[in-house]
């Protein structure tokens, strides 16, 4: 399959490297606002072609777009993507409100297209193998997920500038950049929680640069604990009545340790994984789109609502309000 990029960041890149792994998909093209950017972007990647114009980027004959914008660009992009039947790979969080997501469903629709949400952790074999393994926990009564990251932006934050990531213009904050990471994987996991709560700290500017959710289930809770301003070192792990999983980290799973409370040994069951695990999500976006996959994008879209409405109604609480809010 032929694709475009919308972002020239180091995300992009490692997009470009899985697609090229997996021999799924071939970069023809790539957009960027600055002429340089777009062109010195498209000779080290080997494009084919580069633009500054959007428009004049669809028009080509390409499969699908590859979009790793700011967050607060994701929308635009994706319905104007779509506008020229192309079928969309984004970054996550897809949009941040119920609104944008439903319109782009309705888009969609019309222009007979999917959407896939780039959640490289949910399609790690290690992924697979801890929702595998999950019933053997018995009732669960406890998960504490956790994504804290020091992030490489933030001391230009502290100097006095503000990169998209630590900005509401550009819908940045811990929450939407690396708390989506556990939340997606409890939705997954467990299905639409019956409520949440976000206990934010604020940076100078409002956005959040640590935080920590309490999803809440029928008879469990899920703490999640996310932060681009400090650096984690614990584990991962959900709490059964049988046993406990244990995740070295989520994205992505190194070590996945099952410890059985009756026998109360403790087995390893990680695999070792492609370095590049992007490779594995977009091997399952080209199946989709090869198959025809309906019933399969429904439900990854119906997870992917699931998650926009916790990350918005967790952000509501607190004010944390994005371009259009």
């Amino acid at each position: 399959m032929k694709f475009s990029t919308i972002g020239t960041s180091w995300i992009t890149k490692s997009f470009i490297a899985a697609a090229n792994q997996s021999g799924k998909a071939n970069l023809t093209s790539v957009y960027s606002r600055s002429e340089e950017t777009a062109k010195e972007f498209a000779e080290k990647n080997e494009a084919k072609n580069w633009y500054t114009n959007l428009d004049a980027m669809l028009e080509e004959d390409t499969d699908f777009v590859y979009i790793a914008s700011p967050n607060s660009m994701h929308f635009e992009h994706i319905v104007k993507c779509m506008e020229y039947k192309k079928h969309i790979f984004c970054e996550k969080p897809l949009v941040y409100t119920r609104q944008q997501l439903d319109e782009m469903k309705g888009q969609a629709k019309k222009h007979d297209v999917f959407i896939f949400e780039g959640y490289r952790h949910l399609f790690s074999p290690n992924y697979k193998t801890l929702k595998n393994t999950l019933p053997k926990v018995g009732q669960v009564r406890s998960v504490l997920l956790q994504f804290i990251q020091y992030s490489s932006r933030y001391d230009t934050y502290k100097g006095g500038s503000v990169p998209n990531v630590f900005s509401k213009e550009f819908a940045g904050g811990a929450l939407m950049d690396l708390g989506v990471y556990p939340l997606s994987m409890a939705i997954d996991l467990f299905g639409e929680p019956e409520d949440i709560d976000y206990f934010p700290v604020l940076l100078s500017n409002g956005i959040d640069g640590s935080g920590t959710l309490i999803v809440t289930y029928a008879d469990f809770n899920v703490t999640i604990m996310c932060s681009k301003i400090a650096q984690g070192t614990v584990p991962s792990e959900i709490h059964g009545e049988n046993g406990t999983l244990t995740m070295d980290h989520l994205a992505p799973i190194q070590s996945l340790e099952w410890l059985d409370l009756k026998s109360k040994e403790t087995q390893e069951l990680a695999q070792t994984q492609h370095d590049l695990d992007m490779v594995y999500e977009v091997e399952t976006f080209v199946k989709m789109i090869e198959a025809n996959d309906s019933s399969y994008h429904n439900l990854l879209l119906e997870r992917s609502g699931h998650v926009v409405d916790g990350l918005e109604k967790a952000r509501r609480k607190q004010r944390i309000l994005f371009p259009g809010e």
